[in-house]
């Protein structure tokens, strides 16, 4: 049975994206694409084989269940690396199946090492350095155990880098902070190569700290809202903008969400629109319905606010968005048909209606409105 809504995942789009990135971030640094959030929203089947045939060979995820979901479709080419969660049990399947994952605490790390020991696999681990953003990572006054654990147990841990995450890398209001958690970083890699223990990557850049702190994107920049098309803010591409290094289609929007007209009703002056009274028709109005509701990640919010594609013009949603349906005012487009092409998010014919403007309208960031996408949408391939 089909959907009620789909979304079309660009091919081109994508490979413009990692294009321009490999352009900006230099040809010798490692991208690892972030593919979290069932990739952001649009389909970890769909992403990593885009990816891939970008040249891209590594991933990074939060947690063991979406490394599984990656595992079982990428190649064997290919790296994995846990930033997040991930139990006991799990952490024996990442080790048998050289994944790499984030170590942030001596539970883990001795953990990692008991496996490790019992398998005669090396555990790949990547330690997080605390900088400044306090949530996960080794505070710099734990570093004399760490150390000493990690070498009395080389035989059993491959060093597989050293990392950190930037507290707010996409807004100028974050600078101090940010360049001390770039010092802060120095001060732990010193630390380690002093005593005998070089990372195989050093990477401690996402998408915003990469573009806009050059100095952060080391051997490896784990790209996460960018490669999806879009600047991690409004502030980032600004800056990029004046600084004449960034242009309005430098990144461009791999996904597009669209429906159907699903019915037609006419409602006479004086009547009201949906669930209760929050619009009422001031006219003879003609109303077209869409089968998509807060249900299927279109928000209660955009209740009488937002804004949709049909037939080339932009209509806006009257009436209560419900769990499976919304309502929308097609009276000065002539000729609606039940069946018509209904754009969400995308392109028809010269108007646009962007993840942006369709955050603003839902008061939801780019990431909250596209990692909310339901699974359960088909996602193609164009």
């Amino acid at each position: 049975m089909n959907q009620t809504s789909y979304i079309e995942i660009s091919k081109s789009a994508y490979k413009h994206n990692i294009r321009y990135l490999r352009k900006k971030i230099g040809p010798e640094v490692r991208l690892s694409s972030v593919v979290k959030g069932n990739a952001y929203g649009h389909g970890v089947n769909n992403i990593v084989p885009l990816a891939e045939a970008s040249g891209i060979d590594h991933f990074s995820v939060f947690s063991a269940r979406e490394a599984l979901d990656v595992f079982r479709v990428a190649s064997s080419q290919s790296d994995i690396m846990i930033m997040g969660y991930l139990s006991d049990d799990q952490l024996a399947w990442a080790i048998e199946h050289g994944i790499s994952f984030y170590i942030f605490d001596f539970d883990r790390l001795e953990k990692a090492i008991e496996i490790a020991q019992k398998t005669g696999i090396r555990a790949k681990i990547h330690i997080e350095a605390e900088t400044g953003f306090h949530r996960t990572g080794f505070e710099y006054a734990k570093l004399p155990h760490l150390v000493k654990r990690m070498k009395s147990h080389e035989n059993h841990l491959s060093f597989e880098g050293l990392c950190t995450h930037y507290a707010g890398a996409e807004s100028i209001s974050n600078h101090y902070r940010v360049m001390n958690q770039i010092k802060e970083y120095r001060r732990f890699l010193r630390y380690f190569t002093k005593h005998s223990l070089q990372p195989g990557l050093r990477h401690t850049a996402g998408s915003a700290a990469a573009i806009s702190y050059p100095q952060t994107t080391m051997d490896m920049v784990r790209i996460g809202i960018s490669q999806y098309g879009y600047w991690p803010s409004q502030e980032t591409f600004i800056s990029q903008f004046r600084r004449k290094q960034a242009n309005n289609d430098d990144l461009k929007r791999v996904i597009s969400w669209k429906t159907e007209v699903m019915s037609l009703k006419e409602v006479d002056p004086g009547e009201f629109v949906g669930y209760g009274t929050s619009y009422m028709a001031n006219k003879k109005m003609k109303v077209a319905i869409v089968p998509v509701g807060y249900a299927n990640g279109f928000s209660r919010s955009l209740s009488n606010t937002g804004r949709v594609l049909i037939r080339g013009k932009r209509v806006p949603v009257i009436g209560t968005v419900t769990m499976n349906t919304f309502s929308v005012n097609v009276t000065d487009i002539p000729h609606v048909q039940k069946g018509d092409e209904v754009v969400i998010v995308g392109k028809q014919k010269r108007l646009s209606i962007s993840i942006s403007s369709f955050c603003e309208m839902s008061d939801l960031l780019n990431y909250q409105l596209l990692a909310r996408l339901p699974e359960n949408i088909p996602r193609i391939v164009v």
